[in-house]
């Protein structure tokens, strides 16, 4: 059985709809759940982020790639409200975000995880979890002081805390400080914390990063079955083994421009991205280069 026969229904609508897109910078998706217009980002007299039109299919795995440099994260901070735009504006399923604060994105189902993990080191490992719910009646204080008002919510906090764990494989760190964990296991942590809010949209930085190969196939797995639970993913990403595997759709940044989108495929071969990866492609494919 093919990979292509293997695919949930959402999965399979994404991929035949962006089967029709075209493979140029800022093409128009059949749904984006994501929309940027004319965002803009300088530091001083370098301009970061300089993208005129992005969008991002709803129920695809989305991969953002570029050189070091490039405004992936830069860009990434600023579609989920940890830096300010200079100038711009996007929408999230349909919803203008503006200057919404990250909290509030992810109350809308709007989450991320970043390249350096933000786990509560003095924290343990189910503590870090519980956090990760949203709307929790214990967070006003006048709640507190009856038991009856959170602890139903909290059992159940806890319980899908756990499902979690075990379904990232931490099940048997429950009680462990998160500083104990490796890099890997706080990588699976953050994104497993993530869930915890049953987002929509899912948007990963550099989720290898630091993890080790005997974690990468297993993450791989965990980003594809986001995708197949019908959830939509947008991961920066360098090892483009990886991209080359999971992702229904590649964006490729450059010097804080969008400058090329389209299938792995497409993309591994694509003169312009070669040229900006290695400065000359010399009729070689990305993937080829990059092994």
């Amino acid at each position: 059985m093919d990979a292509e026969t293997t695919l949930s229904p959402t999965s399979r609508a994404a991929r035949e709809a962006l089967a029709s897109c075209s493979p140029t910078p800022g093409s128009k998706k059949g749904d984006p759940i994501l929309v940027a217009d004319s965002v803009r980002r300088t530091f001083g007299g370098i301009t970061a982020v300089d993208v005129d039109h992005l969008e991002v299919q709803r129920g695809s795995i989305t991969a953002l790639i570029g050189p070091n440099g490039a405004g992936k994260t830069t860009l990434f901070n600023l579609l989920t409200g940890f830096d300010n735009v200079d100038e711009g504006r996007w929408s999230f399923d349909g919803r203008a975000m503006g200057r919404a604060a990250p909290h509030r994105m992810a109350k809308l189902g709007m989450v991320r995880t970043f390249q350096l993990t933000k786990s509560l080191t003095k924290l343990s490992v189910i503590e870090n979890m519980r956090l990760g719910a949203t709307g929790q009646i214990g967070e006003k204080w006048w709640n507190g002081l009856i038991d009856a008002r959170w602890k139903k919510q909290e059992a159940a906090i806890t319980e899908r805390a756990e499902e979690l764990l075990e379904r990232f494989k931490l099940g048997h760190m429950r009680d462990e400080y998160a500083g104990a964990l490796s890099g890997g296991q706080r990588k699976l942590l953050e994104m497993a914390r993530a869930l915890m809010t049953n987002p929509v949209l899912v948007m990963l930085d550099e989720p290898m990063a630091g993890v080790n190969p005997a974690l990468k196939q297993s993450l791989n797995e965990h980003i594809r079955g986001l995708r197949d639970e019908g959830m939509t993913v947008l991961f920066v990403e360098h090892d483009m083994d990886m991209v080359h595997d999971i992702s229904d759709w590649v964006v490729v940044m450059a010097e804080g421009r969008v400058i090329a989108e389209g299938t792995p495929d497409d993309i591994s071969s694509n003169p312009a991205v070669i040229d900006a990866y290695l400065g000359a492609h010399q009729g070689r494919s990305l993937l080829e280069d990059q092994t």
